[in-house]
């Protein structure tokens, strides 16, 4: 399994608003500290926003911070609203033309891994990617101070 980039750049803007705290932070700074495409990012941004995870206020004075506290935003939620679909294989998807679905049991085994892998990710919350433990040496990296 491999989640797609908007996926990934997802988890990272989260992350590093939930270290950043309360302060609004802007597109740039999220791209520079990542040295990510802030076109991209703006696309991931619109949809966390349109999705509640975060707050975007435009303007002088604007920009982008988590829309509820760490604790409540989960991580199989987060992946399952940012992955376009989870077509592991052809017979999972609607064009599937494979001629052995019918007898085929490999998609019942990679649903079964699918449902394990999705609910691993939902035992966890945004607030456990960013840890006493791990949460200051992210900061220290991305040259966030924590107050």
């Amino acid at each position: 399994m491999r989640l797609t980039h908007h996926a990934d750049l997802a988890m990272r803007v989260l992350m590093h608003l939930a270290l950043s705290g309360e302060r609004r932070l802007t597109i740039r700074e999220i791209s520079d500290a990542f040295g990510i495409s802030r076109n991209h990012l703006m696309k991931v941004a619109h949809k966390l926003a349109g999705l509640g995870y975060i707050e975007s206020t435009r303007g002088s004075g604007g920009g982008i911070r988590l829309g509820r506290p760490p604790e409540s935003i989960n991580i199989g939620h987060v992946v399952r609203d940012m992955e376009p679909d989870f077509g592991l294989v052809e017979c999972f998807r609607p064009e599937n033309r494979c001629i052995i679905t019918p007898a085929c049991i490999l998609p019942r085994m990679l649903d079964e891994a699918l449902r394990a892998f999705l609910a691993v990710l939902d035992q966890y919350t945004l607030a456990d990617l960013v840890t006493p433990k791990a949460g200051p040496e992210m900061a220290r990296i991305l040259r966030i101070r924590i107050d």
